[in-house]
């Protein structure tokens, strides 16, 4: 088949990846050019190709900022445990649900753990806010049972840990299904000669199912080193204020504060630049993990 009949036949497949291909290079690459200002005293009336060059300026500026430190840690603490929580949390939930027998009460968990997953952090945080107010409904139930009414979006001592609990809430749904499906291609007859043999349900989940999905395990907490400088953005954003800077503010959101709000745009693009370098150095080393201990390759 000469390459003229072949593209006769095929050019309706080809024309199909055309849109995304432009999408890909409009919203994906050409804006990569505009990562110049972060060495550039940039000025919008000026623009990128009149702005003044002034080197490595703007980054050592931003790591002699005091606050710098304490926002990378912020990233860093808030992103590992989103991380830890979320991979240990679906793991438990999956293996509850796989044990469970009853389908209707199976499906229906299922359904309710996965729900937020769909919904924006928009919509989640309002509902956040009236739950978590000082007087929402956790605050009356915590103060009906003798209990102190806590600030749990204004205090330093309870930002980062609701941040985290409402984020396992929120994504937990979507991991726990990742390892459903991999518990369904563990073979049945396992468990049956394994009970056959006396062995009782915890040491079947112990030497069984839980090696079974061990792949599964190491994969996907390989593959979450690309994320441990995402903290969630959106997240933080609809939920903190002022006050929990402290512990609440992260890269993303300083970034946000310093390039749109200040209108510091050299000072911002270094720090975006800073976080896209780590991020590239990590989402290497996680596919080398993935490949090196679960066989995964994009190619």
């Amino acid at each position: 088949m000469t390459l003229r009949q072949y593209l006769r036949r095929a050019w309706p497949l080809y024309a199909m990846i055309v849109p995304g291909i432009v999408f890909v290079l409009l919203f994906r690459y050409y804006p990569m050019y505009g990562i110049v200002i972060a060495f550039q005293d940039f000025s919008p009336a000026k623009g990128f190709l009149h702005s003044p060059w002034v080197g490595w300026e703007n980054f050592e500026f931003l790591f002699s900022l005091p606050e710098f430190g304490r926002v990378f840690r912020n990233t860093l603490i808030i992103a590992v445990a989103k991380i830890v929580a979320d991979q240990v949390g679906a793991i438990i939930l999956a293996l509850l649900l796989n044990e469970a027998r009853l389908m209707l009460f199976r499906r229906t968990i299922q359904t309710m753990i996965y729900l937020p997953y769909f919904l924006s952090w928009i919509v989640l945080g309002g509902i956040l806010l009236d739950i978590l107010a000082p007087h929402g409904i956790l605050n009356q139930a915590i103060a009906s049972l003798g209990g102190e009414r806590q600030l749990f979006l204004g205090s330093n001592n309870w930002f980062r840990g609701t941040v985290i609990v409402s984020g396992f809430w929120k994504n937990v749904g979507f991991s726990t299904i990742i390892y459903l499906a991999a518990l369904t291609a563990i073979n049945p007859v396992l468990h049956e000669a394994s009970a056959i043999d006396g062995a009782g349900r915890f040491r079947r989940i112990w030497h069984i199912t839980l090696p079974g999905i061990r792949p599964t395990m190491v994969l996907l907490a390989a593959l979450s080193l690309g994320d441990v400088l995402e903290a969630g953005f959106e997240q933080i954003l609809t939920l903190y204020s002022p006050a929990v800077y402290r512990t609440g503010d992260i890269i993303d959101t300083h970034v946000y504060r310093v390039g749109l709000v200040s209108a510091q745009h050299s000072l911002a693009g270094a720090v975006g630049l800073f976080k896209s370098f780590i991020s590239f150095f990590l989402i290497a080393l996680s596919y080398y993990l993935a490949d090196r201990f679960a066989g995964y390759r994009i190619l």
